[in-house]
């Protein structure tokens, strides 16, 4: 079987695997909360007033809300119409629908959500935007689709276009307080051919097996990584 054929069966897998845990309602992943991180570092990409966020497999995250609040025009793009659907009845929003392409667009105020599939998505269908907002997007698809999911937004950002990318890194070791701060092996293999990668800081959270003590840690990395296109 070509290549094109298997990547085309592995995004359509992930895809109905994410419709269904919206149809479901087993959206477990949705924080109820603001990201902290993005609170916390988000100022230190210096951005304009006014400047464009996109936040790609965006759900019913209401980061997309504060980044509002801080003045941004968000573009968020979301396969579920479920999620989309959520989103603005939750937060008692009235959007303006519009069919754009392949996509309904969601509009309310400085929020607008392309409610479609990411992969099928064109530069115009977004316009220009300044900045990319990752929480965790790319670390929910899985493996295999995580390098198309690279490849797809290096086609539709601009030369000048900032990442700001949030992961939740899974790893079972022996750890201290000592261990080095790294760039997750991933990561590096995904962008850096095209982009500088900042790893702005890491925060470790341990948590071990009650049932097996002498097991090793289990211990998230939680990960906030500036990028700039080279």
């Amino acid at each position: 079987m070509h290549n094109n054929c298997v990547n085309a069966e592995n995004v359509e897998s992930d895809n109905h695997l994410w419709l269904q845990f919206w149809r479901d309602q087993r959206a477990d992943f949705h924080q109820t909360v603001v990201n902290p991180l993005l609170i916390k570092f988000w100022s230190s990409l210096n951005l304009d007033y006014g400047s464009r966020v996109f936040v790609p497999l965006c759900g019913k995250s209401l980061d997309m809300i504060w980044l509002a609040q801080q003045g941004h025009e968000v573009i968020g793009v979301e396969l579920s119409p479920v999620a989309v659907r959520a989103f603005f009845k939750e937060n008692s929003f009235k959007p303006v629908k519009q069919r754009i392409g392949k996509f309904m667009l969601w509009k309310c105020g400085k929020i607008s959500i392309l409610c479609g599939d990411y992969f099928s998505l064109q530069k115009s269908d977004l316009g220009i935007f300044d900045t990319v907002y990752d929480r965790a997007a790319l670390t929910a698809l899985s493996e295999n689709v995580r390098r198309l999911y690279v490849a797809q937004l290096k086609i539709i950002v601009l030369k000048n276009t900032k990442i700001f990318l949030l992961t939740i890194e899974d790893s079972i070791e022996n750890v201290t307080e000592n261990s080095t701060i790294e760039i997750d092996e991933e990561i590096n293999a995904l962008y850096s051919g095209d982009f500088e990668i900042d790893l702005a800081y890491m925060e470790s959270v341990f948590e071990t097996d009650l049932e097996s003590p002498n097991s090793p840690a289990n211990r998230a990395d939680y990960k906030v990584y500036r990028l700039s296109c080279r």
